[in-house]
């Protein structure tokens, strides 16, 4: 495939990053046939180590089809860290948006000049205990319904193996294998043309969602599991037990000073 519209900066960070990450990892890449020659289109990556984005970065760099990611707008202003982002074409997000679409109006017009963008549809790193993708946030399924691009879904793992997720040091040895299969673009024709309401992003999200799944199957050679990690409802979740558990401890807790038990605890009071 060409290598086209990389420029100096992006060429620049290629030349600081990729001999670190040749001599830290192996690779086993597969599946740069599906990452299109041509046009605007979204990968949906899975995000299980902070050091994943320049893991995968360099996988796609060499396809010649440089990715775009989607940063926090603040970043864009920080000395050689904003110039470099700026520089490498990187998309900032506006998060004080209150219009969800405006918020990605910059990834849309990108795609709409045949720009690659990156997204990392969960939105963080996943706080699945076994490193499966989460749910996903509905960004990527806007961008790729406002625009009908291709949604390229890729898996990646092995970065994690070299920093898993929230750790504070490198596991260097053994020598780690970063594995990365992209596959063909998730099929979202049923979305097109249709109101874009909150239940039809959900959908479209947990198709592309289950397609970066699939690809994470294929690498690892074992299934994920049926219902993806959700971690709002584990907040629900947490927020029952701790509830549950203030109540069972409260009739301790309002025991007098001599151990007695209070008016309200022998039913004496309202």
């Amino acid at each position: 495939m060409p290598r086209r519209r990389i420029g100096f900066w992006y060429r620049f960070a290629a030349v600081i990053c990729k001999p670190p990450l040749v001599v830290l990892l192996k690779r086993d890449w597969r599946g740069m046939e599906n990452i299109p020659a041509e046009g605007g289109f979204i990968t949906a990556v899975n995000h299980n180590s902070h050091i994943d984005p320049f893991a995968y970065a360099h996988f796609q760099y060499n396809t010649g089809r440089v990715p775009r990611f989607l940063a926090k707008s603040a970043l864009f202003n920080k000395g050689f860290i904003g110039a470099a982002m700026r520089g490498t074409g990187q998309i900032p997000v506006y998060r004080e948006s209150t219009d969800a679409l405006s918020a990605f109006r910059a990834a849309i017009d990108a795609v709409e000049r045949g720009e690659c963008v990156a997204f990392y549809p969960e939105g963080t790193l996943t706080r699945d205990p076994a490193g499966w993708p989460m749910t996903g946030k509905t960004g990527a399924a806007r961008v790729a319904l406002q625009t009908k691009c291709p949604v390229i879904p890729v898996a990646q793992w092995g970065a994690n193996e070299l920093l898993p997720p929230y750790a504070k040091k490198p596991s260097l040895l053994p020598r780690k294998t970063h594995r990365v299969l992209a596959g063909p673009p998730v099929d979202l024709d049923r979305f097109y043309d249709r109101e874009m309401t909150p239940e039809l992003l959900k959908e479209a999200t947990e198709a592309i969602m289950a397609a970066v799944t699939r690809q994470l199957e294929h690498i690892r050679g074992e299934r994920a599991p049926e219902t993806p990690y959700d971690p709002r409802q584990e907040r629900i979740e947490q927020r029952r037990r701790t509830h549950a558990q203030r109540r069972e401890n409260r009739p301790r807790q309002n025991r007098t000073r001599g151990g007695r038990p209070t008016a309200r605890e022998e039913g004496l009071g309202t």
